[in-house]
């Protein structure tokens, strides 16, 4: 069962929904899609509320989708996941036993102004408790950087939950969680009936300085699956100790430092967001979501290493602080900065708040490192015209 919803479904998704016939919930979106030309095979939502409430495994593209499963569906093997995975702060208690070191707080939206900042061991990090695509998230250091982020959620937050709703950007309650060093990496998996974790994409999410928390660049690499496949499904299964998920896909965000594992979110019901996790598909012809929903865990280590020295890229594609989204991007001209562009999925900015996403295939040496890195500080401005 596969639930779409705004703002996109990627090409290879639908393309392969199209061949594959998978019942998907009739809606404005996917009705919008098949009056477009799509051959969907839609249910209504009776007979989606029926197969979810059977246990049969679900998909979504977008996390609009989880506020009509909260409200339509009665099974709490499916809904509390989604409840405690949506929910940073009651996953920070749950999972405390596996980081008691990890500094966390939680409080209300109209509490932020009134925190003092000297009291917080810095450096934190300051995010909504329901959140998506680092939306509200910033990285304090110091008092000011505090008062900035007050300031920036209140210029911003209304243009956020007009794009995305109460599910996906929550507005109420905040995360306040010591800052975690070392690597960010993205994980695309799924715990199995019987609670056993399979990973489908292992992502390393790189930055540009100390205060990006943008979601520029993530890549893969046949080195990056073999040295951590082994390792982070050995802590998901941890984590499923304590949470008890089945049958559930799951895109995880984590720190890796040492000897130390530590989560940052977990979004159910969907692997990286926007479509994200097609850099699976670009690059070793994975689909992760035909491997969930048909039950056909990956070999990720062979699937890569049969591209030695290549190196897997995307990247959300945000605007420069205060860029007027109006204007149209020039991807044309973005992309010829590139030697092997996989693809490239054009947004409506002012709908989406980002231009698109880009998919690129580097080698893995100083000249595809020149291509990733400028791509990941350029502020895109001069696309912008």
């Amino acid at each position: 069962m596969i639930i779409l919803d705004e703002p996109y479904a990627s090409v290879p998704l639908l393309d392969w929904m199209e061949a594959s016939g998978h019942p998907v919930l009739a809606n404005g979106f996917t009705e919008k899609l098949v009056a477009d030309g799509r051959s969907l095979n839609l249910v209504d939502e009776a007979e989606a509320a029926r197969r979810l409430e059977a246990g049969e495994r679900i998909y979504t593209n977008s996390e609009n989708a989880l506020a009509w499963i909260l409200d339509h569906v009665d099974n709490p093997t499916l809904t509390e996941p989604i409840r405690l995975f949506k929910d940073k702060a009651a996953m920070r208690e749950k999972l405390a036993a596996l980081n008691p070191e990890l500094f966390y707080a939680t409080v209300s939206r109209d509490e932020l102004e009134a925190i003092n900042v000297t009291d917080l061991p810095l450096p934190v990090v300051l995010k909504p408790a329901v959140g998506f695509c680092s939306m509200g998230v910033y990285v304090i250091e110091d008092p000011e950087d505090w008062a900035n982020a007050v300031a920036d959620i209140a210029r911003h937050e209304e243009g956020w939950h007009a794009r995305y709703p109460e599910s996906v950007v929550g507005s109420q309650t905040y995360v306040i969680e010591g800052y975690i060093g070392g690597t960010e990496y993205a994980l695309d998996a799924y715990f199995d009936e019987e609670g056993a974790p399979h990973i489908l994409n292992i992502l390393r999410h790189d930055f540009a300085g100390p205060e990006d928390t943008s979601d520029r660049m993530y890549l893969t690499s046949e080195a990056i699956v073999r040295e951590l496949e082994p390792r982070f499904t050995a802590w998901l299964a941890a984590v499923n100790e304590v949470v008890g998920a089945r049958a559930v896909p799951v895109h995880v965000e984590l720190r890796l430092d040492g000897d130390t594992i530590a989560p940052i979110e977990f979004n159910p019901l969907r692997f990286a967001g926007l479509g994200g996790t097609d850099v699976a598909f670009f690059g070793v012809g994975l689909r992760t979501y035909e491997a969930f929903l048909e039950d056909e865990p990956a070999d990720l280590p062979a699937l890569y290493g049969a591209h030695p020295g290549k190196v897997y890229s995307m990247s959300l594609l945000n605007p420069a602080p205060d860029a007027d989204l109006a204007r149209p991007f020039d991807a044309e001209a973005l992309c010829k900065h590139f030697t092997h562009v996989l693809s490239y999925h054009d947004f409506d900015a002012e709908t989406v708040g980002f231009y698109g996403f880009l998919f690129l295939e580097t080698s893995d040496d100083e000249a595809g490192a020149a291509e990733r890195r400028w791509l990941l500080e350029n502020d895109l401005t001069e696309f912008a015209r």
